[in-house]
């Protein structure tokens, strides 16, 4: 390809509405251009990239047994409602009509459609195990969609589906995906961490996340884990040992009684004023979960992790209640009281969840539902309260104990680009999708889920795997190996060389560009590092030594070569490509 030809426009400035490494350096760089929020066109270079990603897959899914089809993208109401899940998704389905009034939907995820595509097909125990996949477009309709193609409204995913007669047979091909992810992904370039993660909207009993691990603002999720073991997992999903509460030893509340905490609308506050530790404060919060109001409480020190808390009342949507609506809550429980003294006394008839963390505490401090009063010296058995469900609602810290080997757990920040999930029976019993066992009995089959996102991985490659230059791209995902430039086109000798070197590339299988524009050499080096290929030759001064310059752009290292020993060496290394 030529450099005059390419379908590319570099910028100067990254775009005002780029937040992260990968947004700003895909749209500078010409890969990618914004339709509308959360949507965007893949350009030639993009697309080269998703390609080669897509290729990486399907030859890892197909060594893993699994078979590709392709399923529609709109999908009808019927089969949502179906599986239970048509008002339970949220506002991230897109619905919409067909011109006969008929509702539809762009599907986000095809666990509907391959279930009642394996319902109509696999009638036999004999048909099974099998693993169907695709590689699809999704469209979610984030409600603010952000990022890039992190967290984008429409994006490219790959996602498989296994069918098995038993819980064994979801085990063993779940661990035959885990394996293929691996391999996916080091293809890639990318170092991967492997989670436990929350189900969300997908369900299902256990699931991981396929995590690459970034220090840049894209890390979308903190993931603990510990060096002495193999623990790992998302902050929605981590746990730890039950953290002690540290109180001195001191009996701060020889007694039970309310008294007066002015202005303490804060646990600091309120800790300062009764010169106590946190760890001696019930908080207690008020969420809106699914549009119901939800009391959450927990020891002060610690933090609520609102996807527990959402998980813990089979919850979809969740958010932190508005002063308004404390306001009429309080009112119609016949109290008065702001955020800061809330408390589940005279909260029976509500959801209360309270975190493991408080079944141990003795002696503390609560909110009445009085503003600007409290009670000290409280226990669990003053509160009145009819039913608490106690479940692990707690945000883990860094330097909490591992739940596995009792070490300190350490955190780090992640972006997602794989999951699997052992759905078991969710979406077959409901869509009655069933098979004959060898006895003659029908029974649904147990199924798994196993999503990438093909832009995702894109994105997050950028984002482990750049430097202020531009894109340093993994050279099997590049979307062209090598860039030749010749320092002047105007430079008989330069010019000639060059393009004998792109033509002995391209006899070689390389990809490759020739930069033939008319442009100072500066312009041409500084697009070659925004693009990001893995490899630079350019013809110069020395060639009046019969040498080339060829730069390594992962490293920086410039070598000086014959233009043979330059073509020899680049191909080489992309015959080398796994």
């Amino acid at each position: 390809m030529k450099m005059s030809k390419l379908f590319v426009q570099t910028l100067r400035e990254y775009p005002s509405d780029a937040e992260v490494v990968s947004h700003k350096m895909l749209a500078r760089a010409g890969y990618i251009r914004k339709l509308t929020p959360g949507i965007y066109n893949f350009l030639p270079l993009m697309w080269r990239v998703l390609k080669k990603i897509e290729k990486i897959v399907r030859e890892e899914m197909d060594n893993a047994g699994a078979q590709e089809l392709l399923m529609p993208f709109v999908q009808p109401k019927e089969l949502w409602e179906e599986s239970g899940r048509w008002d339970a998704y949220g506002k991230e389905l897109m619905r919409l009509k067909d011109r006969h009034d008929r509702i539809m939907c762009l599907g986000p995820t095809h666990e509907e459609v391959i279930t009642a595509i394996a319902r109509d097909s696999l009638k036999s125990y004999k048909q099974l195990p099998v693993n169907l996949y695709q590689i699809q477009s999704k469209f979610r309709d984030e409600v603010r969609p952000r990022y890039g193609l992190l967290r984008g409204r429409e994006f490219i995913m790959k996602d498989a589906y296994s069918f098995d007669t038993d819980e064994a047979g979801l085990d063993k091909e779940y661990e035959n995906m885990a394996n293929t992810y691996k391999k996916i992904f080091d293809r890639c370039g990318l170092d991967t961490k492997m989670v436990q993660s929350d189900s969300g909207a997908i369900g299902g009993s256990v699931s991981h996340e396929f995590m690459v691990i970034t220090d840049t603002d894209a890390g979308e999720n903190d993931v603990f884990y510990c060096n002495n073991c193999n623990y790992s997992a998302n902050s929605n999903h981590a746990v730890s040992k039950l953290p002690q509460a540290i109180v001195d030893g001191k009996q701060y509340f020889p007694k039970t009684e309310i008294i007066d905490t002015p202005n303490t609308h804060s646990i600091e506050e309120l800790s300062k004023f009764l010169n106590i530790p946190s760890t001696l404060i019930l908080k207690t919060l008020v969420y809106i979960i699914d549009k119901k109001p939800v009391l959450a409480l927990i020891r002060a020190d610690k933090t609520v992790e609102e996807t527990k808390l959402m998980n813990a009342v089979n919850g979809v949507e969740i958010r932190i209640a508005t002063g308004a609506e404390i306001a009429e809550l309080m009112n119609n429980k016949g109290y008065d009281a702001v955020a800061g003294f809330i408390g589940p006394k005279g909260m029976n008839g509500l959801t209360i969840i309270a975190d493991e963390t408080v079944k141990d505490m003795k002696n503390f401090v609560v909110g009445i539902n009085k503003t600007d009063r409290h009670q000290v010296g409280a226990n669990l058995s003053d509160l009145g309260i009819a039913k608490i469900d106690y479940q692990d609602i707690r945000l883990v810290e860094k330097g909490d104990i591992c739940p596995e080997c009792g070490k300190p757990l350490f955190v780090t920040k992640g972006i997602e680009v794989g999951n699997i999930f052992k759905l078991g029976t969710k979406y077959s019993k409901p869509m009655n999708a069933v098979y004959t066992d060898i006895n003659g009995e029908m029974k649904p089959y147990v199924m798994g889920c196993y999503g990438i996102g093909i832009s995702r991985t894109a994105a997050a490659a950028v984002e482990a795997h750049h430097d202020e230059y531009g894109i340093i791209w993994p050279l099997a995902i590049a979307p062209y190996h090598a860039v030749v430039v010749p320092v002047s086109t105007n430079d008989e000798m330069q010019m000639s060389t060059a393009t004998k070197i792109y033509e002995n590339l391209l006899k070689s299988g390389v990809e490759v560009v020739l930069d033939d524009r008319d442009e100072r050499a500066g312009v041409k080096f500084k697009d070659a590092d925004l693009i990001g290929f893995p490899y630079r030759i350019t013809t110069g001064k020395t060639l009046t030594e019969g040498l080339v310059e060829c730069k390594i752009r992962e490293t920086g290292t410039t070598l000086k070569l014959t233009p043979e020993k330059a073509v020899e060496y680049i191909t080489t290394a992309v015959k080398n490509i796994k």
